[in-house]
C-alpha cells in the first residue's frame, strides 16, 4: 500500500472514529484507534487510547462513565517493574468484565 493510500485509510478511520466518539477533538485521538498494528490483533490500548473513548461505551453499554474508568484504571498495567514499556489496558480483560456487568 503506497503512503497515499494510506493515509486515506488513516484519515476515513479518523472520520468514522469522530463520527462514534461525538465530542473528541480529532487533535486528541491517539494513532492506535486509527491505524493498525502489524498483526491486527493487539489487546491491548494505552490508558489514553481506551479514555478518549469512555464516553461513547459508557452510553452504549448504559453505565455510568465513573464506572468505566474505574474498570479501565483496574484493567490498566503499569510498565514492567515499573521501568520498561508503556502503560496498557488489557481490552480483552475489560469487555469481559464489562459483559459480566
Amino acid at each position: 500500500m503506497s503512503n497515499t493510500k494510506y493515509l486515506g485509510v488513516v484519515q476515513a478511520r479518523i472520520d468514522t472514529f469522530l463520527v462514534h466518539n461525538t465530542g473528541v477533538n480529532k487533535a486528541d485521538i491517539p494513532a492506535e484507534p486509527v491505524t493498525a498494528s502489524g498483526s491486527g490483533l493487539d489487546p491491548h490500548l494505552s490508558p489514553t487510547g481506551a479514555s478518549v473513548q469512555i464516553v461513547r461505551i459508557a452510553r452504549v453499554r448504559n453505565i455510568p462513565v465513573a464506572r468505566l474508568n474505574q474498570l479501565v484504571d483496574e484493567h490498566t498495567k503499569g510498565p514492567l517493574l515499573g521501568l520498561f514499556g508503556p502503560s496498557t489496558v488489557n481490552v480483552l480483560r475489560l469487555n469481559v468484565a464489562l459483559d459480566g456487568l
